[in-house]
């Protein structure tokens, strides 16, 4: 590794503002066909979005993902390599379908692993936009069909080191309440390399994010130049074991606005993004799977309860509450997880956050089969299964649920801020392939 002592000057290559290489990595499994619907109808958008603001020349990649087998027999990647032509992308996503997937991890490491080997310009802005609704292997062995991480060998970890030194910046467009338990890892896999995690509670919302996120690193890459200089500098005067990096994040933010820059910010419901976390940082910090898996532990749902696997999203809506004079031998459940004779219906995985999401009280484990769909006898003051969306009756006790929260986006020009600034010095570390220990 090279030591501030021997640093000489920045190794990055020459920077072209007006050049973008932007590659996709997409979940295709079942529970994704609203993402890959919402990409395909909007690529030409989303290139015409960036080209007319900010004047670039944009090449597009694409990297399907699925899983391994026995998990899925279909495939576990497909690359497609940059092209300039959007036909060719929206091609690509004209031909994806949403399918399979088997336990609840998908393939993660192999599809960084497949954009790490794109043909980036070294010129050019480099950003992956990583849709995923999924951890990948490896995170939580409980339900894990590989508990041991990718069975190809590819450390997500030490992947996304790879790309933030070939100055590729990740982007993760979270795909919740799916992944909300996994928030916290997928953002230090971003922070890695200088990215963000954006959450995405919605498929229509996807072009806001990736067009918000093209512009705000467009404009932050105009300065990596300035800021490479000052964070090697600090680095050769302090010795590593020194730096203070939120200091010397403070320092740069300050330099870039006294000076009258400003960049775009991609503002999740009208807020800024809020700087990275002690506990996302450490975990930016290694190297391995193996070692993240130590240290992580779910993000806390903001949702209201547990949140089910991604996989249950396309189910029948269940009853939300079962009023309290159900018969010993009914099911009773509390919001919002469905009854277990209905999860029986649908299947389940076990350790899975769809199991976790099925919380029974009482007797609901001595429950018979349940009759067809639509013929559930209605007894005691148990509520039957609920009438369509937008048909439900309000009965005493019965309440239906609450409406998903749904995140508006917008991109505005403004000063550097802290978090920008965090990673921009994060960017310059490990373009300079130095490691400071966080404290």
């Amino acid at each position: 590794m090279e030591t501030a002592q021997n640093m000489t000057q920045p190794p990055l290559a020459k920077h072209d503002s007006r050049l973008l290489d932007l590659a996709f990595a997409m979940d295709t499994t079942g529970s994704m066909g609203s993402y890959i619907n919402s990409a395909r109808d909007n690529i030409r958008r989303i290139v015409e979005d960036i080209v007319a603001k900010e004047s670039s020349d944009v090449r597009l990649a694409l990297v399907e993902y699925r899983d391994h087998p026995p998990q899925d027999r279909s495939y576990v990647t497909q690359k497609h390599d940059f092209t300039p032509r959007v036909g060719e992308m929206k091609k690509w996503l004209d031909q994806s379908r949403a399918d399979g997937g088997g336990d609840a991890p998908e393939a993660v490491a192999d599809a960084l692993y497949d954009v790490l080997n794109l043909s980036w310009r070294k010129e050019a802005t480099k950003i992956c936009v990583l849709i995923s609704d999924a951890p990948p292997h490896g995170l939580q062995p409980s339900g894990d069909g590989f508990p041991n991480g990718c069975p190809a060998g590819h450390d997500p970890m030490n992947i996304a080191r790879q790309l933030a030194e070939n100055s590729v910046t990740l982007y993760v467009a979270g795909c919740e309440p799916a992944l909300i338990h996994y928030k916290d890892f997928f953002s230090a896999l971003a922070y890695v390399t200088g990215g963000q995690y954006v959450p995405l509670s919605a498929a229509g919302s996807l072009t806001a994010v990736i067009v918000g996120g093209a512009q705000e690193e467009l404009s932050l890459e105009q300065w990596m130049d300035q800021v490479n200089q000052q964070v090697v500098q600090e680095v050769q005067q302090q010795g590593e074991a020194n730096v203070d990096v939120e200091e010397l994040s403070r320092q740069v933010m300050g330099r870039l606005n006294m000076a009258g820059h400003r960049s775009k910010h991609l503002r999740v419901n009208n807020a800024e993004a809020a700087p990275t976390s002690d506990h996302v940082k450490k975990m930016s910090s290694l190297s391995s799977m193996e070692a993240v898996r130590a240290e992580w532990k779910p993000t806390p749902s903001s949702y209201g309860g547990e949140v089910g696997d991604a996989r249950f999203r396309s189910a029948p809506m269940m009853p939300m509450m079962m009023e309290d004079d159900c018969d010993d031998d009914e099911i009773a459940l509390s919001s919002p997880a469905p009854p277990e004779a209905v999860c029986s219906l649908f299947g389940s995985r076990s350790g899975s956050a769809g199991d976790r999401a099925m919380k029974k009280s009482r007797s609901c484990a001595a429950a018979p089969p349940p009759p067809p769909m639509g013929a559930m006898p209605m007894r005691g003051g148990c509520a039957p299964p609920p009438p369509p969306m937008g048909a439900m009756p309000m009965r005493r006790g019965c309440a239906p649920p609450p409406p998903a929260p749904v995140d508006s986006y917008a991109t505005e020009e403004g000063e550097i801020q802290m978090a920008q600034a965090e990673r921009m010095v994060q960017k310059a570390l490990m373009r300079n392939n130095i490691n400071l220990q966080q404290k």
